[in-house]
């Protein structure tokens, strides 16, 4: 996360203290760097030139409209997922010419929303959805292209929750189906079936999966081709890993160096969908220690004012994340994992808990920290994808803001939300 450092005891992001920031802001709260965010989509970018490729950024994993704006400046397109994304992809300036919708129950009235808007693709996950957009497109008069989503049945070796090419999963169309498909196409008269599509889930630490999944694909390819489809787009999705440990994982050249020459055998145009690779190690989770709690056994508890509504993923998924004080004389370790620094002086080892009653509402268990009281910050990192997109109001907790720094300036791009906000839509009987 080279855009939020320690410089001499203090933690910033660009060249803004994020202490600065919170004595105005407050906690929790949500801090991006954009020079990190336009970093990583150039890196894309360039290590998958030679292919030319339309990258969509993956609204789902962070859809403030000042992220999507920022995105769509530099050139992305977007892949969405519902009528709502699509919404903040095209006010946010996103063209909806480089817009693809994928998802398992878009509704005819999401449907009809994007032929309204003349997007660029659907991503279609199923036989049911493939009729309903050509009876659709063909009441609208129009012919939007549709790309096929094939479920390879391909294990990923990422999280169970966050897996997708598998036969078991909701997603994607089988192979024995989509050859069905292909040979009844003629019937589709107002689609223009001409790409296919995988997504493998995220995140992916390796190459070798969309490697399998592709080696699948080009066959299927050469079948719709001799089944007169002209096939000239191929979607290889997103789940691009990034380090959440600080460890070095691959970077997007390793992928393309394995995956372009399998797309230049297809003979198609390149669509990718990355999220998290762009935006998780973009913005971090501010978070105020309320209270420290010892109990008779021992157990050490830090309690903060951040909890699972704010940031889920360590509830839903056992994530791990990065967390260190704001303020401290203690360096935090280049690669952090787990209980690595126990036993050090100057630290406890402490499970970093937020107030909601869950208790599933823990950050870190078991975590080496620097010793912290009342009021003292403590810094959630990699908090970028899957964090503010994913949060929630559950216990009547006002979400936190989000705020973005460009250089020595930075801004609120989301207000805190108050108790208002919360009754905000309802009504009393």
């Amino acid at each position: 996360m080279d855009d939020f450092e320690y410089r001499g005891k203090t933690l910033f992001c660009e060249d803004v203290k994020i202490e600065d920031i919170i004595s105005e802001v407050g906690t929790p709260a949500y801090i991006y760097s954009k020079n990190a965010i336009i970093s990583r989509f150039h890196e894309l970018k360039t290590a998958f030139q030679d292919a030319d490729a339309l990258i969509c950024f993956s609204v789902k994993s962070n859809s403030n409209l000042s992220i999507c704006k920022i995105l769509a400046e530099e050139g992305s397109g977007f892949d969405v997922v519902s009528g709502g994304e699509l919404f903040r992809a095209v006010k946010a300036g996103g063209d909806p010419s480089r817009i693809v919708f994928a998802g398992v129950g878009k509704t005819d009235k999401e449907i009809k929303y994007a032929l309204e808007n003349d997007i660029f693709m659907f991503n279609v996950e199923s036989l049911a959805e493939l009729k309903h957009i050509d009876t659709l497109a063909g009441e609208a008069g129009k012919i939007p292209r549709v790309a096929l989503r094939i479920n390879p049945d391909i294990d990923a070796k990422t999280h169970a929750k966050t897996t997708t090419g598998k036969k078991e999963n909701k997603f994607g169309i089988d192979f024995t189906e989509a050859e069905k498909i292909i040979k009844q196409s003629a019937q589709y008269t107002s689609v223009d079936l001409c790409g296919l599509h995988v997504h493998l889930g995220s995140p992916i630490y390796t190459v070798d999966p969309y490697v399998r999944a592709l080696r699948k694909v080009v066959k299927l390819i050469q079948k719709c081709r001799n089944a007169g489809l002209d096939i000239r787009y191929m979607n290889i999705g997103g789940g691009y890993c990034i380090s959440y440990t600080g460890e070095k994982v691959i970077r997007p050249k390793d992928y393309a160096s394995k995956i372009l020459p399998l797309v230049k055998e297809m003979q198609c145009n390149l669509i990718m969908e990355p999220g998290r690779f762009i935006v998780g190690n973009s913005g971090i989770l501010i978070t105020r220690v309320i209270y420290t709690k010892e109990t008779i056994h021992g157990k050490k508890f830090v309690i903060c004012d951040a909890a699972m509504n704010d940031l889920v993923r360590p509830a839903l998924y056992d994530a791990f994340h990065r967390i260190w004080p704001v303020n401290t004389s203690i360096k935090m370790p280049e690669v952090e994992k787990f209980n690595k620094s126990m036993g050090k002086r100057g630290m406890d080892v402490v499970d970093v808990v937020g107030p909601v009653c869950e208790s599933s509402d823990v950050f870190a268990a078991q975590r080496a920290l620097p010793k912290v009281g009342e009021g003292e910050l403590l810094a959630i990192f990699s908090a970028g994808a899957y964090g503010f997109s994913m949060s929630s109001q559950y216990n009547s907790r006002p979400r936190p803001c989000e705020v973005l720094v460009d250089g020595d300036q930075y801004c609120v791009i989301r207000r805190r939300e108050t108790h208002e906000d919360l009754v905000r839509g309802e009504n009393f009987t």
